[in-house]
């Protein structure tokens, strides 16, 4: 027998008398299709890893978990504008004054080989976080890839250098289109070297020695980055942490810079 909803008792609305109210509650882990802006091929098609939430008052018990998946079905093709869409819908219809929607997806670049010009896709991992209570605000990340060279083991060694993929991750505030292939390109330069998918032996002997000439700290890419944020008039700001994956080491060695970040 079919029973209208109507008629169905609405627990998460009832009364709440513990007087705590919560920052956010929501789902997590809810994998969507997304198409995306890509700077060479205009569209590239993701699945993102969604995690949606809304803030809930002290008086209420529970939110209505499947308004958060009604929310999101119009998100389809993912530019600016889309997220506060997203967050004012989750807003109106959970009774919210705060929203937050976080997407995490693979990102693949075009990236050609530094002799051969061999050209193959490499991934790199991305995050978009947009909040919205009376004020909207995105923040952007990438984990790109690259090389570092220990500047100490080339100085004191007779032969060699110790050398490792490391991984930057930038996470900026920014006023207008930054593109996520610039993340990466920024990424690239303030490193001893970037990585690539396909190398042929002429690339290989290539990057191997341009690392060799730009010896990197993790503390000194982390510098370098906060420079070129610096010159970017689009960044409002940035939280900036490369973490070298340490070849002679058995742990691995890390630095944060920050400017303007709440």
């Amino acid at each position: 027998m079919y029973i209208g909803v109507s008629k169905l008792k609405d627990v998460q609305s009832e009364k709440d008398l513990r007087n705590v109210p919560l920052k956010y509650v929501g789902v997590k882990n809810l994998r969507w299709p997304l198409r995306l802006r890509d700077r060479q091929k205009g569209i590239q098609h993701t699945v993102a890893d969604v995690q949606l939430a809304v803030d809930l008052p002290q008086d209420l018990r529970g939110t209505h978990m499947s308004r958060f998946v009604e929310c999101l079905q119009g998100l389809d093709y993912l530019e600016l504008g889309q997220e506060e869409q997203v967050l004012d819908l989750l807003k109106e219809h959970l009774q919210a004054k705060k929203a937050m929607m976080r997407l995490k997806f693979p990102y693949f670049l075009q990236k050609a080989a530094p002799v051969s010009g061999k050209t193959a896709p490499m991934d790199i991992d991305c995050v978009y976080t947009a909040e919205k209570g009376e004020k909207f605000s995105l923040r952007v990340r990438a984990d790109v890839p690259v090389q570092t060279l220990c500047p100490c083991s080339k100085e004191i060694s007779d032969r060699g250098a110790h050398n490792q993929r490391a991984i930057a991750k930038i996470e900026i505030l920014a006023d207008g289109m930054v593109w996520l292939e610039e993340l990466a390109e920024w990424a690239d330069k303030a490193a001893s070297a970037p990585v690539y998918s396909l190398l042929k032996r002429s690339d290989e002997k290539f990057v191997t020695e341009h690392a060799y000439d730009n010896p990197r700290f993790v503390e000194d890419m982390v510098r370098e980055l906060a420079l070129l944020l610096d010159n970017e008039n689009r960044i409002k700001a940035y939280r900036v942490e490369v973490e070298s994956i340490e070849s002679i080491h058995n742990h691995n060695a890390f630095a944060v810079v920050e400017k303007g970040w709440q």
